[in-house]
């Protein structure tokens, strides 16, 4: 660009920036007379629904912070509020004044203010209702880089353009704050923005489908309604969660878990083909009461491959679950790695999920067997069908795509997993299989999933220790918890 050009983009964006801080000014200036009904049901909302997807306690950097509403019902450890209009901050201040305000365009927080207190990388950054009203999105984005590590989570709602003219009449009637032109971004143009920035998006989903304060009716539109198709369609704002794309892959150690029922032919072949990964790996074989001989096999083996780093544990419990949650109890790697006994999905194939959580692409890497063609015996029809249907549930409980919930491989980071552990009172201790307590804490923390491609294998050893109908009238069950504490929320 040159001079000239700069300098004309540079006025252009003072011109449209003093606009809306005269607008905001003004806003403030009348105080608590502006804040109508409707803006009052719509806070009290947001508040819910942030307060479910971030935890208390955090570092929480709010740009386009207003009154410091929202960044107080967080309760965070350290909260920075950031706004362009001084009389916003003043409120701000007076309110709360337990949180960091600073008075700056967000456009240029990374060089116009004291560092002091922004020197360490926030847990959360949220953008709530701001990116409507910016000059430069993409910049806005990128400039957020100063103060992200790769656990941070930048957190934006912006409305939906199907509103556009709906907003208008409710401003013209008096019944919402008056705002200037805005931008209209679809979640598709946000995401493209996000990944032209260096960030993925990880989360996208819509939300909060009836404005108006009626008892019972509001909430049961906006907890059931508005995440059921076709009333998602008319929501009235789009919520997306992302994190920062990291640009190098340390060495990492591993622990690959194998939790083993009646595998006794099987444990030789799981630790010849488990590959060393990575910095280092160890081999955590957890047997789960067992009727053959497969607990001696594996203390026979252990100390036939004493050249392998081997843990050997009997679960205390019962089912699956049980036995990845002790394996991972002892576990010492970086990296934490379910593979199951059967061997029905390749050992072989574990470096390629340890590259996709060392290399920061995945913070949660789920196995999924029907991408590729399967083996003629590896899984019968009504699994099959099964699969599908739990497939399709836990890609809407979720909000992102899952397309197998039940393949026994699933990876992630010895960091994540003491997150979501220690989270798990949320859920309780409910899963009997194990896939599903991790898959909803990955969730619920809002880590980066993704799923995997590998080749199913007919098992060789042994009977399946799943139970069609008893275990999918399990996992229905779990289909209804979910949809309580993940999806009819907040």
């Amino acid at each position: 660009m040159n001079t000239s050009a700069a300098a004309y983009a540079d006025e252009t964006a003072e011109t449209y920036a003093a606009e809306r801080l005269a607008c905001w000014q003004a806003v403030a200036a009348r105080g608590d007379r502006s804040r109508k009904r409707l803006h009052a049901h719509y806070q009290g909302y947001l508040h819910r629904l942030y307060r479910f997807l971030v935890p208390e306690g955090l570092r929480i950097l709010e740009l386009g912070c207003a009154e410091g509403d929202l960044l107080a019902a967080l309760k965070p450890s350290y909260g920075v509020g950031v706004d362009f209009s001084p009389a916003m901050l003043e409120i701000a201040e007076k309110r709360h004044p337990d949180l960091h305000y600073i008075a700056c365009d967000a456009h240029h927080l990374h060089k116009d203010v004291n560092p002091a207190l922004l020197s360490e990388p926030f847990d959360v950054i949220i953008l709530s209702d701001f990116i409507n009203d910016a000059w430069d999105v993409l910049q806005l984005f990128k400039n957020l880089k100063h103060f992200c590590s790769a656990d941070t989570r930048v957190l934006v709602n912006f409305h939906s353009h199907l509103w556009e003219h709906p907003f208008k009449l409710l401003q013209k009637a008096g019944a919402v704050t008056p705002r200037l032109t805005q931008n209209w971004f679809t979640p598709g143009d946000t995401a493209d923005l996000f990944s032209l920035a260096g960030f993925q998006v990880i989360r996208s989903f819509d939300d909060y489908l009836f404005p108006f304060s009626v008892p019972l009716l509001s909430g049961f539109c906006n907890r059931f309604l508005a995440k059921l198709w076709p009333f998602s369609t008319l929501d009235l704002f789009h919520v997306q969660v992302a994190r920062l794309m990291p640009d190098v892959s340390p060495l990492l150690s591993v622990s690959v878990i194998i939790p083993a029922r009646n595998e006794a032919g099987n444990i030789e072949a799981a630790l010849i083909r488990t590959p060393d990964m990575g910095a280092g790996t160890e081999i955590i074989f957890v047997e789960g009461n067992s009727t053959d001989n497969t607990w001696d096999t594996i203390e026979d083996l252990a100390r036939k491959y004493s050249h392998r780093k081997v843990k050997t544990l009997r679960q205390p419990g019962k089912g699956k679950g049980d036995a990845v949650r002790v394996g991972f109890e002892v576990a010492t790697g970086d990296v934490l790695m379910i593979l199951d006994a059967d061997l029905t999905m390749p050992p072989e194939t574990l470096p390629q999920f340890y590259e996709a959580i060392a290399s920061g692409r995945a913070e949660f890497a789920n196995g999924v067997r029907l991408v590729y063609p399967q083996e003629k015996e590896a899984m019968r029809f009504f699994n099959l069908i099964g699969n599908k249907f739990f497939s399709w549930a836990f890609s809407w409980l979720l909000g992102r795509p899952i397309k197998d919930t039940l393949c026994g491989t699933k990876v992630l980071s010895r960091k994540h997993y003491l997150q979501l552990a220690a989270n798990r009172r949320y859920f309780g201790d409910f899963d009997p299989f194990g896939d599903f307590d991790l898959l909803f804490g990955a969730a619920k923390l809002n880590l980066g999933i993704v799923d995997l491609p590998v080749r199913y294998r007919e098992r060789t050893y042994g009977d399946t220790n799943i139970s069609r109908w008893r275990d999918g009238w399990i996992l229905l069950k779990m289909v209804c918890f979910a949809a309580r504490r993940i999806k009819f929320v907040p």
